[in-house]
């Protein structure tokens, strides 16, 4: 930490970076985004971290969700309500049913860039730049536009803060008030099971909210009902943005990246001695770290010693994707040696990123049901731990898509091209989100 600068990954090897064709364009884009005003603040990010302790001391529950990867295309003051609805939802059927507080944070407002498996692909029998998301490049079948472009960092950030702006009018201005728990549920959910069930959550809601107010409580002074925290984070994958967003705050001294609350290394950057984990060691965020079934216990103990060196409630989260098949074997001697190692992390549950395969149809896809049995393995192996299953991690939309099989509704693989939208991978529509939401709350309650 002695050593640690914004800049002092550079000295490091960096995974899944664009191959920028030119270095003064480059250096211009983050010259710009320097000056650019943080889109977030330490305060905020240390608020989360706090709530995120409580998870992590078993009092609380983490709801992560959002897109896989964000587009500069589909960007409306719908989208965004529609994909905060749908967390909203999941966080009401969460905390009613199985009585813990949900701390919300979305995959929003930056999520804007992917790792490859390669640094080019096929398409159409031409070898094009892979598309690495709308930060970087576009998805085009076009050599051109799949030349990294720096300006696309800055678009990137001003999406972010237009994302952010309209986000906390949202959770703050009375779209969240509890009251409109009947209102958040859309018709197309509101006409199915799932919404039938999640109706009967908010009349009994509703019912409790009239009973206190006739008991004399002053329910207009209690500010948790009617506004919501709620929290962003991507993954920090192209460092000279995250970088470029790096601020000292002015009240502690420390460094935090401003470009999201928390931050998370995925499975393909989380390299001991990278870049990636080097930039996140010395920022002050919440972190996350994506832990997938190739990781070893002695692994994950000297990334827990890199991340979180004082031990911090709150500071680290383990993200597992592990993919159904493997949780039982690969994941407890994993949560032993963190337990051994006396690192207070909080953990997650990724179970779409294992659980993911191509269709007959040549489309990216995931069966509900793979989703859900990785989460029951995901509690089953905590519960015989005696740890915490501390929360899930999940791709999902508010659109009515047609991208995972199965579920409410019953997607079956000949309807995949029907709403098939998705920038990258493939996510759960509202009506598998509040499913899902409903399964897991019978899982906490166990």
């Amino acid at each position: 930490m002695g050593t640690w600068t914004p800049k002092s990954w550079r000295d490091h090897p960096a995974a899944q970076q664009p191959r920028w064709p030119d270095q003064g364009t480059l250096d211009r884009a983050l010259a710009d985004l320097s000056a650019q005003p943080p889109l977030v603040f330490a305060g905020e990010s240390r608020r989360l971290r706090a709530a995120l302790g409580e998870v992590a001391a078993g009092r609380a529950f983490l709801l992560q969700a959002g897109d896989c990867a964000e587009s500069f295309l589909d960007f409306s003051a719908d989208s965004i309500r529609d994909k905060l609805r749908v967390v909203l939802q999941m966080a009401v059927v969460l905390t009613y049913g199985a009585g813990v507080p949900v701390v919300k944070v979305g995959r929003i407002a930056g999520q804007f860039a992917k790792p490859r498996s390669a640094d080019t692909e096929m398409v159409a029998d031409v070898e094009l730049e892979s598309f690495r998301g709308h930060m970087v490049n576009g998805e085009e079948a076009d050599p051109s536009a799949r030349v990294p472009d720096p300006g696309r960092l800055l678009a990137a950030y001003h999406q972010s803060a237009s994302t952010l702006n309209l986000l906390r009018a949202f959770t703050t201005g009375g779209f969240a008030d509890l009251s409109q728990v009947h209102q958040w549920n859309q018709q197309f959910v509101r006409s199915s099971d799932e919404g039938r069930r999640y109706e009967q959550i908010a009349a009994e809601i509703d019912r409790a909210l009239r009973f206190m107010a006739a008991c004399g409580i002053d329910l207009s002074s209690e500010t948790s009902l009617h506004r919501v925290d709620y929290f962003t984070s991507h993954e920090a994958l192209i460092l000279p943005y995250e970088e470029a967003l790096t601020r000292v705050d002015s009240l502690t001294g420390d460094s935090y990246d401003c470009s999201a609350h928390m931050l998370w290394v995925g499975e393909r950057t989380r390299q001991l001695d990278g870049a990636h984990v080097e930039f996140v060691s010395g920022i002050h965020n919440p972190l996350g770290l994506k832990v997938g079934p190739t990781a070893t216990p002695d692994d994950v103990v000297a990334l827990c010693r890199r991340l979180d060196p004082d031990r911090t409630p709150g500071r680290l989260t383990l993200i597992t994707r592990m993919g159904a098949p493997n949780v039982a074997g690969r994941l407890p001697p994993i949560l032993q040696a963190v337990g051994k190692a006396g690192h207070p992390v909080v953990w997650a549950c990724d179970p779409m990123h294992g659980n993911t395969f191509v269709s007959d149809g040549g489309r990216k896809t995931r069966r509900f049901d793979d989703i859900l049995e990785e989460i029951r393995g995901f509690f089953a192996v905590h519960r015989e731990a005696g740890t915490w299953p501390g929360g899930v991690h999940v791709e999902l939309t508010g659109d009515d898509v047609t991208e995972c099989l199965g579920g409410f509704g019953d997607v079956l693989e000949d309807q995949l091209h029907e709403r098939y939208t998705t920038m990258c991978d493939p996510r759960l529509n509202a009506r598998q989100s509040i499913d899902l939401a409903f399964r897991v709350a019978e899982l906490l309650r166990l």
